[in-house]
């Protein structure tokens, strides 16, 4: 018999600003070109769905979404580093699905660098299939990447 102690499940709830400054250190460690505070403001602001997954009160991971005329975008997708490989994307991506499902979403769309192979793996094991290439889509050390476009139906 096993007496290690169970790890709490993860929550999720809405993003608030008051979240921002844990959000901006996951992303700053996340990501070699992370979005700045601005744009998490205005993305708040705009009334994107925005949500935390928190684990023990700590906040472990996040997303923005837009809902519009039946089609669900995923925009930012991120688990803090330390907590990664642990099925925490895994779980936020389907909360999300189930979410934009039941407002009414039918596809469910969003893009990935092809040199994130962990996202992309993740994205194909839920059923999310390449759509499209956005050329030039993201900035990089070497100048920009490209994007996959991926898309699902829900």
């Amino acid at each position: 018999m096993s007496t290690r102690p169970r790890e709490a499940l993860p929550k999720l709830r809405p993003l608030e600003v008051l979240d921002l400054d844990a959000l901006m250190d996951i992303e700053r460690r996340a990501y070699s070109h992370p979005w700045t505070e601005a744009i998490f403001r205005d993305c708040l602001r705009a009334g994107y769905t925005c949500w935390a997954l928190d684990q023990r009160q700590l906040l472990i991971g996040y997303s923005v979404t837009s809902l519009a005329v039946g089609e669900y975008h995923i925009l930012n997708l991120t688990v803090r580093p330390e907590s990664q490989g642990r099925g925490h994307g895994r779980f936020l991506l389907r909360s999300l699905l189930n979410w934009a499902k039941t407002h009414g979403a039918e596809n469910a769309f969003l893009e990935v660098r092809p040199s994130n192979r962990t996202a992309l793996n993740l994205y194909l094991s839920e059923g999310f299939n390449e759509v499209g290439l956005r050329k030039a889509y993201y900035p990089s050390h070497r100048g920009r990447e490209d994007a996959l476009v991926m898309a699902r139906a829900l």
